[in-house]
């Protein structure tokens, strides 16, 4: 299994204006400007693609966009989390079959599994595919913690070779590196900047759905250059839109801000709603003070 790195955009699902399909054609453009721009590497159907929100059907026709349109030019991890685990073998087993590079894959999210049935949980599914899986922990909105020693269990599974570590303790790559050594790599969720100079060897961003070349360049600079000046005042050039797409509107954030740029790409699906007016004008301003406004015109 090739072992991923890099920034990674866990990519918005395009709707249509009503809302009742897939957009298609806005997808296509999304993915090739996310490569065009540098991308190391895209993830749809996480929790930014909204997909407990979309049909099965849909969850496939955003797949086959996704991996036709990349073209093996950046690798296509696909999010197959479930809250059944023969359901995630499924998603899973449908995403290999249909090219993914990798599948991301979060707990189970209202069961409350403990350890060992989290343990069971990814086992089956590590066994029914040949692709690598990256779990994704992200305890605010899975109901699940993936504590370093849980992770630390979960990789003597074959298949799990990275995790997306979404809290605000970023001493959490540390301990997780220290715990488990070469067999899992460790991608920040939120904290981008800070984890890689712990040792993280990715980014799975929301904020490169809006700039994916300044995303990417940020995990050039720390990985390629070891230009720590550097890096540090292009994440503080940036940090303005990270904190927009960081908080609880970072799916509403991030579809207003591509439409801000000109690539409209639908609201958010109920219960979500559209980012507030107020909210619109105020990131029009900090869109505009990196001159985005319309940029994808």
């Amino acid at each position: 299994m090739t072992r991923a790195r890099g920034t990674f955009t866990v990519l918005v699902t395009p709707f249509t204006p009503d809302g009742s399909a897939v957009d298609a054609a806005s997808l296509r453009r999304l993915v090739n400007w996310q490569i065009a721009q540098g991308i190391h590497g895209l993830i749809p159907l996480g929790s930014t693609g909204e997909f407990l929100s979309c049909s099965r059907e849909e969850r496939q026709e955003i797949v086959e966009i996704c991996i036709s349109e990349a073209a093996g030019r950046v690798p296509v991890y696909v999010g197959t989390g479930a809250e059944a685990t023969f359901d995630a073998v499924e998603l899973s087993r449908e995403a290999e079959a249909m090219g993914a590079d990798g599948v991301m894959i979060i707990p189970p999210f209202y069961s409350s599994p403990t350890e060992d049935e989290l343990f069971e949980h990814y086992r089956r599914i590590g066994e029914a595919i040949s692709i690598p899986i990256m779990l994704y922990n992200n305890p605010a909105t899975a109901n699940v913690d993936l504590v370093p020693r849980i992770v630390e269990r979960l990789s003597r599974i074959d298949a799990v070779r990275s995790i997306k570590e979404s809290t605000l303790e970023v001493t959490r790559v540390r301990d997780i590196i220290e715990l488990c050594g070469e067999r899992i790599d460790v991608f920040a969720g939120i904290l981008g900047y800070e984890s890689f100079w712990l040792g993280a060897v990715g980014w799975v961003a929301v904020c490169s759905n809006l700039l994916p070349k300044q995303s990417a360049e940020l995990f050039d600079l720390v990985d390629q250059r070891s230009d720590r000046a550097g890096a540090l005042a292009l994440y503080r050039n940036i940090l303005p839109v990270v904190r927009w797409v960081g908080g609880p509107r970072y799916v509403s954030a991030s579809k207003a801000g591509l439409a801000i740029m000109g690539l409209p790409v639908g609201d958010p699906r109920a219960p979500r709603l559209p980012l507030p007016l107020s909210d619109r004008a105020a990131l029009r301003k900090t869109l505009a003070s990196l001159s985005l406004v319309g940029s994808l015109a």
